[in-house]
């Protein structure tokens, strides 16, 4: 992988670390804002959720590599290399070809959400949700690569692989 990539990578990472953080601050403020001083605060839990909507998407389109997925693959491991590569284009097209036909009604929801509020913020839901179509066109930018790779042979056999540890 090139220096590039991994430069990029790591900023993903940060900004996913960022969201955790403001996550974690936020949950920390509404528990002792609750039990401590007895005076809740509920924008503190509006903020927590949002921020872990956002990590979940940032992180799946941007910082989690196919290795890191959780993947049901007994009986991909246990074909020959011929029928893996038919499997695999077989899951990316299909998950490319789904993206892309909800690609416009995802659209179309997300800006109507400009529309809407968030109860304690007051943040346009469309902002809050917005983050949904980075993951939905990062996951086809993601097995566009996947596909690219199966075609030119770069994908390492799993049999013949190290365990990743």
């Amino acid at each position: 992988m090139s220096s590039r990539t991994d430069w990029w990578q790591a900023r993903a990472d940060d900004v996913a670390v960022g969201l955790l953080t403001a996550m974690f601050l936020a949950f920390v403020l509404q528990i002792t804002a609750r039990y401590v001083i007895n005076y809740p605060l509920p924008w503190t839990l509006e903020l927590s959720l949002t921020m872990w909507l956002w990590t979940v998407f940032w992180g799946s389109a941007l910082c989690l590599r196919n290795k890191d997925h959780i993947a049901f693959d007994m009986i991909y491991n246990h074909v020959g290399p011929r029928t893996r590569k038919v499997f695999g284009i077989l899951s990316a097209v299909c998950i490319i070809v789904a993206m892309l036909v909800s690609l416009p009604a995802t659209w179309d929801w997300v800006s109507f959400l400009t529309i809407k509020k968030s109860a304690t913020l007051r943040i346009p839901l469309a902002y809050v949700f917005s983050l949904f179509l980075l993951f939905m066109v990062g996951t086809i930018v993601i097995y566009g690569l996947r596909l690219r790779q199966i075609f030119r042979n770069e994908l390492p056999d799993p049999a013949t692989a190290a365990p990743q540890a």
